[in-house]
């Protein structure tokens, strides 16, 4: 992505914190570079779903070794994901519970992806020892009823821009279901961009399309006051706390 034409705009917001996720070994040292440049930046070292049967055979130790030496990073982005073809559940499953008994171990903020996978990830996270500082089901468009399931296993829930299409009512409805002070704001950069015709930061990839970048964090954050029937006033220091309490709290 092209930080230099949205790095200024985001530190003018100003952003207090943010968590970037790595998904595969390929991103864990740009992840962890980009970290060590920035205090703001939230590390976070993962195998997403989507990049399983394409790990290295080390890639336990590396992520392993990679926490230990960055001791404010989360395990993330890790889950289950049905809609990707083809997909290997099972594989999924052993490599994302790998994950999971890690991330308790060191106590470490989990970022979770799902799709088309929630009985089974309930299922998964009820099974298991879990960090317990709690664990982060991003961009949440599960079932509404099990929202409290999730809540009691230390879930907190990460609101997308993207969410603000007027085709995602259901998935923004989602979140008055929730308990306050488990709901964060996420822009999920450089994937699910907010609609156009929102977006204070337009840019594109240089082939016309619509990129989506972290400045997006206003866009989520007005929208989801909105939702909430809150100011801005009311919305920020409670995602603050939260995100405190998730991800940069002392244990």
């Amino acid at each position: 992505m092209l930080a230099n034409a949205w790095l200024p705009a985001l530190q003018s917001l100003p952003v207090g914190g943010a968590v970037v996720n790595g998904t595969s070994e390929a991103d864990w040292p740009a992840v962890a570079d980009m970290a060590g440049r920035h205090s703001w930046v939230v590390p976070s070292f993962g195998l997403h779903p989507w990049k399983v049967g394409h790990e290295s055979k080390l890639w336990e130790r590396l992520l392993k070794d990679l926490l230990v030496a960055h001791p404010r990073a989360g395990v993330g982005e890790i889950g289950l994901d049905r809609w990707i073809q083809p997909h290997d559940l099972p594989a999924q499953i052993r490599v994302f519970q790998s994950q999971l008994q890690i991330a308790a171990e060191l106590d470490r903020p989990v970022s979770i992806h799902c799709l088309r996978a929630w009985g089974a990830l309930r299922q998964i996270l009820a099974e298991s020892k879990l960090p317990k500082r709690g664990f982060l089901l991003h961009a949440y468009g599960g079932p509404a009823e099990m929202i409290r399931d999730f809540e009691k296993l230390g879930a907190y829930f990460s609101f997308s821009p993207a969410f603000l299409h007027p085709t995602r009512t259901q998935k923004r409805e989602l979140f008055l279901h929730m308990s306050p002070e488990r709901i964060l704001v996420e822009t999920d950069a450089p994937d699910m961009a907010p609609p156009e015709e929102i977006n204070p930061f337009p840019m594109d990839d240089g082939e016309g399309q619509p990129l989506n970048h972290p400045c997006n964090l206003r866009t989520a954050y007005e929208g989801l006051a909105g939702l909430l029937k809150m100011n801005l006033a009311e919305l920020q220091p409670l995602v603050h706390r939260n995100f405190e309490r998730l991800f940069t709290e002392r244990r």
